[in-house]
């Protein structure tokens, strides 16, 4: 039998949320436009004003906020409430360093707290429940959401974040974890450790996997059901609307429900910023309902995927995006961690190294590599072996500092990096992802 955690909104009729979301929008945006001057500013500009927003049919004549706009307003640009009210941030990498900080009151809190447990709710999950938390705590908001949500649903809740993998496991065994929640190349792994400690899923309870925070494939969760012995579902989110939560995937398992009463989505063209018709590929814009402390208009996600309203197995009338397929930028997640081929480049500068450069992206046993391969100069060529060494160990740490995550340098030779007629290609993502 499927379970809610609010049927009445989850099943609301379209005519209900469609009020809902008129009436939230107008509020959210006189809200923005009295509180945001940043905001506020990129309105005049547009001649728009919160007496035009009268519905979220006229949602097209507001301006777009953008990666960029978040980084000129860091950080205290784009807060709607006073310091004061707010109890909480989290944080994600930002393009060049620059992070990007969300803030929170404790209603956003509960509100966000409250998405998540739709998500735990939608796998099965109830008070009877042991819910292991493995994404990472702290800045992330992986951890924090699930744990939450975890809270609200009234599971038992281990707040293991990730790594330590023998410790998750006896935790596992010796608790009877039901519930598990991390990044889906982390099931992966957790999968394959338990294999090699001489266990099988019959020695575990695991029901159900709540995995996001990077892209994954069909295959790969296939792969991690038979070897975790468990149903594995999809969640998406991002730092700048709350975290994990904006939409879950629920016992159909064939695209996520967005928590519209709170998000209202859009896909448009990314050239042209035109609103397409519902079933259109383009990329996905949000716009924050509720939330207080952060709220974001027209946030372009840059994210390209599809939005449907098809009738759903599950009985909830949530509109669907399917997974992303893809960017309109080049961003890269790499092991759940946003990557820029510009935070890469701004690195090399800084220590020195022409910027021809090459990042391999690939996936080894489920679990993602980053390779960067960087042209010498004729002059650092020149250098013995161990100096290379020496210098490939100092960039590589130089990266995890602004990366952080772990990438595998290869000084190369001068000229061996092919140059391009058109616009460089930087980046080779040999994942597939799609």
């Amino acid at each position: 039998m499927e379970r809610y955690w609010n049927q009445e909104i989850e099943c609301m009729s379209r005519e209900d949320m469609k009020k809902l979301q008129d009436e939230r929008l107008a509020a959210q945006v006189k809200h923005v436009y009295e509180n945001v001057p940043y905001y506020r500013d990129l309105m005049d500009k547009k001649g728009v004003t919160p007496d035009d927003i009268r519905s979220t049919d006229d949602l097209h004549k507001l301006p777009f906020l953008t990666k960029a706009d978040l980084r000129d307003a860091y950080p205290y640009g784009l807060l709607a409430k006073p310091l004061s009210e707010c109890v909480r941030i989290q944080s994600t990498s930002g393009t060049t360093g620059k992070r990007v900080v969300a803030f929170y009151t404790q209603h956003d809190i509960d509100l966000w707290e409250d998405c998540c447990a739709r998500a735990i709710t939608a796998v099965g999950g109830t008070e009877e429940d042991v819910c292991q938390v493995c994404y990472g705590y702290g800045l992330f908001t992986g951890g924090p959401g699930l744990n939450g949500g975890s809270h609200k649903v009234g599971c038992l809740t281990l707040p293991m974040s990730s790594g330590n993998t023998e410790r998750q496991i006896q935790f596992m065994r010796d608790l009877g974890s039901t519930i598990l929640c991390c990044t889906p190349s982390y099931a992966a792994y957790i999968g394959e450790t338990l294999h090699e400690m001489g266990f099988t899923p019959d020695d575990i309870k695991l029901k159900a996997g709540i995995f996001g925070a990077e892209p994954w494939t069909e295959e790969m969760r296939r792969e991690i059901e038979k070897s975790l012995g468990l149903k594995a579902y999809d969640i998406y989110g991002l730092t700048e609307t709350s975290g994990p939560g904006v939409a879950f995937e629920c016992s159909a398992q064939n695209g996520m429900h967005i928590n519209e009463d709170h998000f209202f989505a859009e896909i448009i063209d990314p050239e042209t910023g035109e609103v397409l018709p519902e079933g259109s590929k383009g990329e996905l814009v949000f716009t924050s309902l509720t939330k207080e402390a952060f709220p974001l208009l027209r946030y372009r996600t840059r994210d390209i995927c599809v939005l449907t309203r098809e009738a759903c197995s599950c009985g909830r009338t949530l509109i669907k995006m399917c997974k992303p397929m893809g960017r309109s930028d080049d961003m890269l997640i790499i092991r759940g961690v946003n990557v820029f081929p510009s935070q890469i480049e701004t690195v090399l500068i800084e220590q020195g190294y022409s910027p021809n450069y090459r990042i391999e992206v690939d996936r080894m046993n489920n679990t993602d590599t980053l390779d960067v391969f960087v042209e010498l100069t004729p002059e650092q060529f020149s250098d013995t072996v161990k100096d290379l060494q020496s210098k490939e160990r100092e960039l590589a740490g130089a990266m995890k500092t602004m990366l952080g995550i772990n990438p595998k340098i290869h000084l190369v030779s001068p000229k061996s990096i092919a140059r391009s007629e058109g616009k460089a290609v930087r980046v080779v993502d040999k994942r597939k992802l799609h």
